[in-house]
C-alpha cells in the first residue's frame, strides 16, 4: 500500500470537523496537530474523534498509513521492527505537516510509543502536541479482550509494554498525561484544559 492509498484511506474514516461555535472549547493559539498517543486499547481512536469533533479539527488514524506488510504482521501476532516503524511514521508526520502548512488543525491517534517516534512527528511542525493516554496493563488487556474487528493481536501486550517509553516531562515539554479511564463523555474537555495549562 502506498503512502497516496493510505492517506486516502485515512481520509474516508475522518471525523468530518465541526463548525467552530462561540461557546465551543477550544485549544489557545494557531491550529494545531494533536498526538493522542499510548498502547493498543488505552483509547486513542474514540478519544481522538471525540477530541477533533469538539475542536472541529480533522481526525486520522495513524494505524491507516501502515503498509500491508505492518498489518499482517501485526495481525500474526509480530511486534514490529523498528525498520517497520520508519516509514510508516514519516507517512504520519507528513500527513499533519501538510494539515499545519493549511493552517488546518488535526488530531491523529498514534501509538507513538518510544521517545524517537515522538522526536520524527515532531518534524511535522511547531504546532505538534501530544496527549498521552496512561493506562495500566490489566485495564489494557481486558479492552483488547474484548476486541473482534481489530488487527492488533491481544498477544502483544507485553510487546507494547516493552517498547512503552512514557514521556519525560522535563525534556518532552509539550506532552500532556490524562489518565485513559477518565469517562469519554469527558475526554475532550479535560484535554483541552490540559493543553491550555501551562507547564
Amino acid at each position: 500500500m502506498t503512502q497516496r492509498d493510505a492517506q486516502a484511506r485515512g481520509a474516508v474514516k475522518r471525523s468530518t470537523p465541526a463548525r467552530q461555535g462561540a461557546d465551543r472549547p477550544s485549544l489557545a493559539g494557531p491550529p494545531a496537530a494533536v498526538v493522542i498517543m499510548g498502547v493498543s486499547g488505552s483509547g486513542k481512536t474514540s478519544v481522538g474523534r471525540s477530541l477533533a469533533s469538539t475542536l472541529g479539527y480533522e481526525f486520522l488514524d495513524a494505524d491507516d498509513f501502515h503498509s500491508e506488510h505492518n498489518v499482517a504482521k501485526m495481525a500474526s501476532g509480530q511486534p514490529l521492527t523498528d525498520g517497520d516503524r520508519q516509514p510508516w511514521l514519516a507517512a504520519v508526520r507528513d500527513a499533519m505537516a501538510a494539515r499545519l502548512e493549511r493552517g488546518e488543525g488535526v488530531v491523529m491517534a498514534c501509538s507513538a510509543l518510544r521517545a524517537g517516534y515522538r522526536d520524527v512527528l515532531r518534524q511535522a511542525g511547531d504546532g505538534v502536541r501530544f496527549v498521552y493516554l496512561k493506562a495500566g496493563r490489566g485495564l489494557i488487556a481486558k479492552r483488547l479482550a474484548r476486541r473482534s474487528r481489530h488487527f492488533f493481536a491481544p498477544s502483544l501486550l507485553d510487546s507494547q509494554f516493552a517498547t512503552l517509553e512514557e514521556p519525560d516531562l522535563e525534556r518532552e515539554c509539550d506532552v500532556r498525561v490524562v489518565d485513559a479511564t477518565v469517562p469519554r463523555r469527558r475526554m475532550p474537555t479535560v484535554i483541552i484544559k490540559a493543553l491550555n495549562r501551562p507547564k
